[in-house]
């Protein structure tokens, strides 16, 4: 998978997890993929959830892998 390619299937699955995190208040974008991790970033509520850590890999690391399987982890900047 080209560098596009892989930027193109995180922001599809990125895309997939938004209208949840919307609905909720929040938001999430991405920041950069480097050495197979990607960097996210949460907005809004998102920021101060308690459970961004449980919805950071149970949803979106999960969800990512599922789009790019080469992706070994997904972190939160700030």
């Amino acid at each position: 998978m080209t560098k596009n390619e892989l930027l193109i299937n995180v922001e599809k699955a990125l895309d997939e997890i938004r209208p949840y995190l919307i609905t909720d208040g929040g938001n999430i974008s991405l920041v950069a993929i480097e050495n197979n991790i990607v960097k996210i970033q949460f907005s809004g509520t998102c920021i101060d959830c308690q459970i961004n850590h449980l919805t950071l890999k149970n949803g979106v690391e999960a969800t990512i892998k599922r789009f790019a399987p080469q992706i070994t982890e997904v972190i939160e900047v700030k």
